[in-house]
């Protein structure tokens, strides 16, 4: 039952009973019983005048209240007179502006909120309270499109927790996660930062100058020595066997500083001199100038082509290098018998061989990392330099038994 209807029920019961009792008491006494009679009809003209009064009020509140249950906070109240009515009123006012104020602002934050999140370079994924991914802005879509294993990675995270993984050899990515409180209970997000320009940039320096020390020093030694081994082969009556030994010995001076030429020329790799080369055909020469040495061990090319030419803007002789170091390394991890193909799609380029796989995947392209007992280290950390200084994207990764692919996304 209503308020107001309880409040009408009770006065036309009090007023009623009045009106039986004074019947009684003064119907003997008639001019008694009028006045009694006025005075009743009197008090139900004040409470009929209290009741609008009152319930005034309370039609006012519930037309508010359904304005802010609809989330309309323009809906303002004007002043009556009255000083209890207006007092409501005010505060009624007040209280809707201080609302549509919140709202607004609360809107303006979340819309910049928002556009943040969606053009941030760094990649934001949200996850709902079970930890399941609920949402992501578009350079996280792109990067669990490029590496799905990253969101197990994020899984594995703990809350507050960072961690820095490489899970295509080449890239390097900071995660970090943290919650906040969405209704009540908590629910986590992770923010992934790519590092690998930092991390190179900082591992490029630490082995310029190692490098650099390095072929100083041999430098230094290689050219006196060679000097005073070749004016003694020159100069002195030796016998066979000394002259063999000296010749050995200059023989591995030069080897020595082929060595350290090699680890020069990756210090001072020139920018890439980009012009309009075709694709296909410079891997088929490249593979012509190794395809002896393929068929020594057994290991056959195949190719898969577009009809036509497959025009880029690249370097010709940086990429000619990279390529021949991917298909050196290629051969290195079949060994014998075994079959490299190499397919073009659009402005993609994926190189697929038939060895037995990668087995530390974030340590390949590091420099001075090789699995070979007489690696150097050096052949893979070329091929990232050169194709980093083209502005292509490329990975490297063992898909099954078999078959592992060097995928290079050529951009102009």
């Amino acid at each position: 039952m209503k308020l107001r209807t309880k409040y009408l029920l009770f006065v036309v019961i009090l007023h009623a009973v009045a009106l039986v009792l004074t019947y009684f008491i003064f119907r003997e006494n008639r001019w008694l019983f009028l006045v009694s009679e006025v005075f009743v009809g009197f008090s139900l003209v004040v409470a009929w005048r209290l009741y609008r009064q009152l319930i005034a009020p309370l039609k006012m509140l519930m037309r508010g209240v359904e304005a802010i249950r609809d989330k309309d906070f323009n809906v303002k109240f004007l002043t009556t007179g009255k000083y209890e009515m207006d007092q409501l009123i005010n505060v009624y006012n007040q209280m809707l502006d201080q609302l549509r104020k919140e709202r607004t602002l609360q809107e303006q934050q979340h819309f910049f909120l928002e556009k943040l999140i969606q053009t941030s370079p760094t990649g934001i994924i949200i996850l709902d309270y079970d930890g399941n991914l609920h949402q992501t802005n578009p350079r996280a879509q792109q990067l669990l499109q490029t590496l799905p294993a990253l969101l197990d990675e994020v899984q594995r995270l703990g809350s507050g927790e960072s961690r820095s993984i490489s899970l295509n050899g080449v890239n390097t990515y900071k995660l970090q996660k943290s919650h906040f409180i969405d209704r009540g209970f908590p629910r986590h997000f992770v923010m992934v930062e790519e590092l690998t320009a930092e991390i190179l940039a900082a591992e490029k320096n630490v082995y310029g100058k190692v490098i650099r020390m390095m072929a100083h020093e041999v430098n230094n030694t290689i050219g006196p020595v060679n000097s005073i081994i070749a004016s003694t082969i020159k100069g002195q009556p030796l016998d066979e066997q000394h002259r063999s030994a000296l010749e050995v010995a200059a023989e591995r001076n030069q080897h020595l500083n082929r060595f350290m030429r090699n680890f020069a020329d990756l210090v001072k790799l020139p920018p890439p001199d980009r012009k309009r080369i075709d694709l296909a055909a410079l891997i088929q020469q490249v593979t012509q100038l190794m395809e002896l040495q393929a068929a020594e061990k057994q290991i056959r090319f195949s190719f898969q082509f577009p009809a036509g030419a497959v025009w880029v803007q690249a370097d010709r002789q940086q990429l000619e290098q990279a390529l021949i170091n991917i298909i050196k390394n290629s051969m290195e991890a079949i060994g014998r018998d075994g079959a490299i193909g190499f397919s073009i799609h659009g402005q993609e380029l994926t190189i697929t061989d038939s060895g037995g796989g990668i087995q530390e995947p974030g340590s390949l392209f590091s420099p001075f990392y090789s699995t070979k007992p007489d690696g150097q280290g050096i052949g893979l950390t070329l091929v990232r330099e050169i194709l980093l200084h083209h502005g292509w994207d490329f990975s490297l990764k063992t898909y099954g038994e078999k078959d592992t692919r060097f995928v290079i996304h050529f951009r102009s």
